[in-house]
């Protein structure tokens, strides 16, 4: 999945949100808001009517039946729902009960923004792993499971930004070493790609907006003949439902949250990604004590400094000779999902133990490009960026960039500056940022109770995001993952957090109040670095 960010409290930096100027009675971006609504509503209308033609699936989204696929139409500008439109895949697996326990369409969102979501009815299939058909397994007895590509992504009307002088090649820098020449061809390569994405964009890239992929959601809702939506949302697509259930409130039925992108308007997002960097340095300390831990298996050393000592030595290697295609960037990288995931520290550790030991082989297995998933990657990012760099307001003065993150990278170096070069695209972006939606529930809107789940220690989308979703949304219920880290809870087995969201998915009932939950057990290396743990796979 590409990086969410979020925002934390503690450090949140406001960019200075653009204010448009006021028109006769009403600021212009309400005035196009109001259209924008009165368009989804016309687009739905229409796909409620229409409905979708299932059938087999494209040969090559790997799908094959029972699951099947068919086309959403919705408008490209929603302001003008006659207009120009683009076709949404839809893919879907039937529920596996009686009708009698039946209740709709469940709708899932892994994140993002640019990650597909057409793998997601698989998950109800025979064969799948032990682990996902256990955590899916009401879910896919009680609910039609509905994936889906955004607009944008995969086969829904693809971005797609190349620029061959900016494209990356492996094997890839230290990104914590942020010279003053590293910055000058950084902010080069960032101009390319935002100049590249803008003459390639077109109408779409104009109306990229979370609330434009919210509408969407909402025509797929019709298309599918469900009154009210049952929604799933991992990392970025928490807050896709958030802003879903501040626009279309009365539509909601159900709705999951996992993994939770900060709403707070004041840090999406150029704060939130400075908030982000203090959160996996935090979790890249987590994976340190860890395999200090595990000295005796792994040899990277008996303390946290030690192992940290190690993981640069590595980084230095792999800067003066890289193995293959894997440099220290893609070392990096392959850190970085370890902090993600604790799934991965396993995995990672054992890389890079046999790495210093003068095994080169596990490292490049795990570490290198794969050019087969280039296009797809390419495709991600020019979403990743088309969608954030759209939805609020970004600093333009590279002097703002360069002070706020030397500050954040002072203390925290694991993260910061890889996460700045991801995104300094949106300080030359095309297209003007707008303002964030104010999420939240207002009085009598007629939202019902929202369940969050949210592990304590997430570095890609902090815990005080989770708290302030909740604020946001009277009623909810925060479901935590106490002592643990990783990220998208349904992605493993914590019997604690997934009965309570069977049990809201099924009834509707949130409980009376907010639970904390034991955390899951964390990997138990062996002795030739595989894992001893159920909870190693994951499906994002």
């Amino acid at each position: 999945m590409r990086r969410a960010v979020v925002l934390a409290v503690s450090v949140v930096l406001t960019a200075g949100a653009a204010t448009a100027p006021a028109a006769a009675h009403f600021p212009e971006p309400v005035v196009a808001e109001q259209l924008r609504m009165a368009g989804a509503s016309v687009a739905a209308r229409a796909a409620g009517a229409a409905g979708i033609d299932f059938g087999a699936c494209p040969s090559d989204s790997g799908l094959k039946a029972p699951v099947q696929c068919g086309t959403v139409r919705v408008p490209v500008d929603y302001t003008e729902p006659a207009g120009a439109k683009i076709g949404l895949l839809v893919s879907r697996l039937r529920a596996a009960g009686p009708a009698s326990v039946r209740q709709g369409s469940l709708v899932f969102n892994p994140g993002g923004p640019g990650a597909s979501g057409l793998w997601y009815p698989a998950v109800g299939r025979p064969g799948v792993g032990a682990v996902t058909r256990k955590v899916w397994e009401t879910a896919a007895r009680t609910y039609d499971l509905v994936g889906f590509d955004p607009r944008g992504v995969g086969h829904s009307a693809p971005l797609s930004c190349p620029d061959p002088a900016a494209t990356r090649h492996a094997p890839g820098a230290d990104p914590r070493a942020a010279t003053a020449a590293v910055k000058a061809a950084k902010r080069a390569e960032a101009r390319r790609r935002a100049e590249s994405c803008g003459a390639r964009g077109g109408a779409l890239l104009r109306n990229m907006r979370t609330a434009d992929l919210a509408r969407d959601l909402d025509v797929v809702r019709a298309a599918l003949g469900e009154p009210r939506l049952n929604y799933y949302g991992v990392s970025y697509g928490t807050y896709l439902g958030a802003v879903y259930a501040t626009l279309f409130p009365s539509h909601v039925r159900r709705m999951v949250v996992d993994s939770v992108v900060n709403p707070d308007p004041r840090g999406v997002w150029y704060g939130a990604n400075l908030a982000q960097d203090v959160a996996f340095e935090r979790r890249w300390a987590d994976w340190r004590a860890w395999a200090a831990g595990h000295d005796a298996v792994y040899g990277l050393g008996g303390t946290p400094g030690r192992v940290q000592a190690s993981f640069d030595r590595a980084m230095r290697m792999l800067g003066k000779r890289p193995a293959g295609n894997v440099g220290a960037g893609e070392l990096h990288s392959a850190a970085v999902q370890a902090a993600y995931y604790d799934q991965r520290w396993v995995s990672f550790a054992h890389l890079l133990s046999r790495y210093l030991r003068g095994d080169d082989d596990p490292l490049i297995a795990a570490a290198a490009p794969d050019p087969g998933a280039a296009k797809d990657e390419e495709n991600s990012e020019a979403v990743y960026l088309a969608v954030e760099c759209s939805d609020a307001a970004w600093p333009r003065d590279w002097n703002v960039w360069d002070r706020d993150n030397s500050r954040v990278a002072r203390q925290h170096p694991f993260e910061t500056w890889a996460n700045a070069w991801l995104n300094l695209p949106c300080a030359s972006w095309p297209v003007e940022g707008g303002r964030a939606v104010d999420v939240g529930a207002r009085p009598g809107s007629g939202l019902p109770p929202v369940l969050i789940v949210q592990s304590e220690r997430d570095a890609a989308t902090p815990y005080e995001g989770a708290v302030e979703l909740h604020r946001r949304l009277p009623g909810s219920r925060l479901i935590t993952e106490a002592g643990r880290g990783s990220h998208g809870l349904i992605s493993f087995w914590n019997e604690c957090v997934t009965a309570r969201v069977d049990r809201y998915l099924v009834s509707g009932a949130t409980g009376d109040r907010d639970v904390s939950c034991s955390g899951h057990p964390l990997p138990v290396p062996s002795g030739s670095g595989g894992a001893k743990d159920a909870n190693t796979g994951r499906f994002y």
